[in-house]
């Protein structure tokens, strides 16, 4: 029985949108200028037509590649997470979730302790993750009140010290706030558990306790769809908090690329039959783009290319494995945000051909049209299927 794989490498663009300069983000492009400056090698990726998508420094084109190449434009307002792999499901959003460049209004911050029993916040700012807690770190263990922060994302996050507030207290306070408070008109699009530890001038976030929570996705969406169908579905990371931990009938969170490119491998390992496997690499995004490191960037994509091969090796006949991104995030701008990109497409499998340019497709939405086509599940999302 034939599975499908597709595998999100978060934040990895592929050149500025049409549309790029309503968001700030005219002449990004996230794989091409860390080709530039990290010369980032990829010689697995090169074979399957990564290099034919678009002029890159460090990447050559392929003659003959043994992949599907192209390009994808987001469609839904915004450049999150979110708003990317829902449209990858299916799911176009007309309205941009929520930002809060000023910091929440005082009505959102005074349901918030009203809901958690505090007395007070903390910051209300757009801020780093890692500086908000070194800039408040030290009155938050004197006074007990939560960090609350944002970004340039439709994120509510919540900072705290682990030996100040229990880790469960800080994930019941954030589903208040995402159950109670950050609904309707400041509905984000995710709220965010951020716990931290250490001492003073050493504190540190414990990345591996962040919790998510997300707005429950709109219906119908690939996922429902699938298992409505009987598909398997399987989620890689953080999948699973994107969707709300709806539409998955097993997932398994990561705490590193290594470990979801080795959960990844098991899963192709395992025997599974008739089945969708959604994968989030979070590496890229989180530690490199956000913190504008391209050196760790080109690092991060060349673990990713090592294990290609393994993949492939893995596949049955009629599998298909799928790489793409969700968004931009160019390490090397002006800014630590999300960018307004093109994302790179890379299909292997299922069609029973290979190095055929798929040009640039409309929407994200054309990995779901390709999935349930897949899977010969009428289409009612929107998208066309590149396996056609």
């Amino acid at each position: 029985m034939p599975r499908f794989f597709t595998i999100v490498i978060d934040g990895l663009g592929i050149g500025a949108q049409e549309d790029a300069a309503e968001y700030g983000d005219e002449n990004t492009n996230t794989l091409g200028h860390v080709s530039e400056v990290s010369d980032c090698r990829m010689p697995n990726f090169e074979r399957l037509g990564l290099g034919n998508i678009e002029p890159l420094a460090s990447v050559d084109k392929c003659d003959q590649p043994i992949g599907n190449f192209g390009k994808m434009r987001e469609v839904s307002a915004g450049k999150d997470s979110t708003t990317g792999h829902w449209e990858i499901a299916g799911i176009h959003l007309q309205k941009p979730f929520p930002t809060y460049p000023e910091g929440f209004p005082e009505e959102v911050i005074k349901a918030f302790c009203k809901k958690t029993g505090t007395e007070g916040v903390l910051a209300n700012l757009p801020y780093s993750g890692t500086d908000v807690i070194r800039d408040y770190g030290d009155e938050h263990l004197k006074t007990g009140k939560p960090i609350v922060y944002t970004s340039a994302d439709s994120v509510f996050q919540v900072a705290c010290h682990v030996d100040v507030i229990p880790l469960e207290m800080l994930y019941e306070w954030c589903e208040f706030a995402r159950e109670m408070v950050m609904t309707g008109e400041h509905g984000v699009g995710r709220v965010i558990a951020r716990p931290f530890h250490g001492e003073s001038g050493k504190f540190e976030r414990l990345s591996d306790d962040r919790h998510d929570f997300s707005l429950e996705p709109p219906k119908p969406n690939l996922l429902s769809l699938l298992q409505e169908h009987g598909v398997k579905t399987y989620s890689i990371g953080k999948i699973i908090d994107l969707f709300a931990e709806e539409g998955f009938d097993q997932f398994r969170r990561t705490k590193s690329n290594a470990e979801g490119l080795s959960q990844t491998l098991s899963l192709m390992s395992a025997g599974i039959d008739n089945s969708f496997v959604f994968v989030n690499l979070i590496d890229t995004d989180q530690k490199y783009g956000h913190r504008q490191d391209p050196d760790g960037f080109a690092r991060s994509l060349e673990e990713i290319d090592r294990a290609v091969p393994a993949m492939l090796n893995k596949l049955n006949e009629e599998d298909v494995l799928i790489f793409l991104g969700d968004h931009g995030n160019d390490p090397t701008d002006d800014s630590t945000d999300h960018t307004r990109e093109f994302v790179p497409l890379i299909v292997v499998g299922g069609t029973g051909m290979a190095g055929e340019d798929l040009g640039i497709r409309d929407t994200f939405s054309d990995v779901s049209a390709s999935v349930l086509d897949f899977f010969n599940i009428d289409n009612s999302l929107p998208g066309r299927s590149f396996l056609k």
